[in-house]
């Protein structure tokens, strides 16, 4: 149950409105994580709304970004965001089992999709400056320059949602992660 104020759908005003109505219409639905970023936040919404639209552009795949929303989403323990992203994992192509190892940066079975995943679950898990041997690593597996700063970019995005739906204890609205 959300624990922060969540409006109706149907009685957003304003900017949050034409938010919601853009979000509808490129996706079906407008996202219970969405409805309540955006009812207290509309400069929050479009903040994220923006960045997505800026990582579809990005030098990333649209798998690439999904492996960097798993990881990032298992290790803050969001089960919204594994949720949502374990069913789009599967939308563009990813196995259930390439998404359980990926999620754990464990063998998926794509060494370029498991050194990506590997990379994030370091960057996540320790601080100061990453050691040459480990962008080394994930470049030898095929991931470029320009990929590692949109990789970042992908981090930046889910982070936000995580901490946003941690916080909330945003009902799901998607099919459960198993």
């Amino acid at each position: 149950m959300a624990r922060l104020h969540t409006i109706a759908l149907s009685e957003a005003t304003g900017r949050a409105a034409e938010l919601f109505s853009a979000v509808k219409s490129a996706v079906g639905k407008v996202p219970n994580s969405y409805i309540g970023i955006g009812g207290n936040s509309p400069v929050a919404l479009e903040a994220v709304l923006n960045l997505e639209a800026s990582l579809k552009k990005s030098s990333l795949s649209p798998v690439d970004i999904e492996v960097i929303k798993l990881v990032v989403s298992q290790t803050t323990g969001c089960d919204y965001c594994l949720a949502a992203h374990t069913l789009l994992g599967k939308k563009f192509g990813l196995s259930r089992e390439a998404i359980l190892a990926l999620r754990q940066a464990q063998p998926s079975g794509d060494v370029r999709n498991d050194a990506l995943a590997k990379f994030v679950l370091y960057l996540l898990k320790t601080s100061g400056t990453v050691p040459a041997d480990v962008v080394a690593a994930v470049k030898e597996a095929g991931v470029t320059d320009p990929q590692l700063v949109d990789a970042t970019m992908a981090v930046a995005s889910i982070a936000f949602t995580n901490l946003f739906n941690r916080i909330n204890d945003t009902t799901l609205d998607f099919p459960a992660a198993d």
